[in-house]
């Protein structure tokens, strides 16, 4: 598509759909065509982590300075209430409750842990960035940042299934990199920009409870400049949006594949470009 019609913000969590499924980036954005709402509302998996988010939100904020509450009794009153205000169905309900009770014990054990290094001190924070040689803007919202004695931030973003390995964040899924990032840069909300000491993914689910982001290996500077190099090859009249570019399976599906015709051509298929809205 012409430059101009190109998206000019994004937030961290569409990078990875850019890397991987590009085309999906050009539906969205340029064509501005959103997936179609289900006929009725079905506890899928986005509600799913909406409830979770919410609860632990809420967990967060009751004990922040009543450490004596992070108690595994409180965090599954805290999801009980919030499953009772959103999720209309009873089997849901008591299945998502078992799922959070499996993990309770763990996200306790490292809620301690967390507490002895820094204090809790935004929930849901918003945050951007800019590129104004690309006259580009990135955007996040923070799960939770807390500050250690030192001032450094700790970036905590929770994942109700498994969280992306070390691989994978430095090749594909760049969220907590790029919100480390910003954290640098230009912090979030009332968060003045600052060190980040450590960016971690909390998973709820299967795998590890905790996943580092890779600062060691990905400081903030070196992401923003491959950031840069990433959005300002997308400016370029000469690149296209590849549909299914990268995924991480063959079997995985996208919610344009039909928009792009997948399955009269394949990944094994040359590319062929071409201009549009001329």
């Amino acid at each position: 598509p012409p430059t101009a019609a190109r998206p000019k913000q994004l937030s961290v969590t569409q990078i990875q759909r850019l890397i991987r499924d590009p085309y999906a980036i050009y539906a969205r954005h340029v064509l501005r065509l959103k997936p179609l709402d289900p006929l009725m509302r079905v506890p899928d998996a986005l509600l799913r982590g909406t409830v979770i988010h919410e609860a632990l939100e809420r967990f967060i904020d009751a004990t922040r300075d009543t450490p004596e509450d992070i108690t595994r009794e409180r965090l599954i009153a805290e999801t009980a209430a919030v499953l009772a205000d959103a999720v209309p169905w009873a089997d849901t309900r008591a299945m998502w409750q078992a799922k959070l009770e499996r993990a309770a014990d763990t996200f306790i054990e490292g809620e301690h842990a967390r507490r002895q290094l820094a204090q809790p001190a935004a929930l849901e924070a918003t945050g951007a960035a800019e590129l104004p040689e690309l006259n580009f803007r990135l955007t996040a919202k923070a799960d939770r940042i807390d500050i250690d004695p030192a001032g450094n931030l700790h970036l905590y973003d929770y994942k109700t299934g498994k969280a992306p390995s070390k691989d994978q964040q430095t090749h594909f899924d760049k969220q907590l990199l790029l919100s480390a990032a910003i954290a640098t840069m230009s912090g979030f909300g009332q968060i003045a920009p600052a060190k980040v000491a450590r960016a971690i993914f909390i998973s709820l689910g299967s795998g590890k409870p905790e996943e580092p982001a890779p600062l060691d290996t990905e400081p903030p500077e070196k992401v923003w400049d491959e950031f840069r190099t990433l959005i300002a090859s997308y400016m370029s009249p000469d690149l296209g949006y590849t549909s299914r570019r990268a995924l991480e399976r063959t079997t995985d599906s996208g919610d344009y594949d039909q928009l792009a015709r997948f399955g009269e051509w394949d990944i094994t298929d040359d590319l062929d470009p071409s201009e549009v809205g001329q």
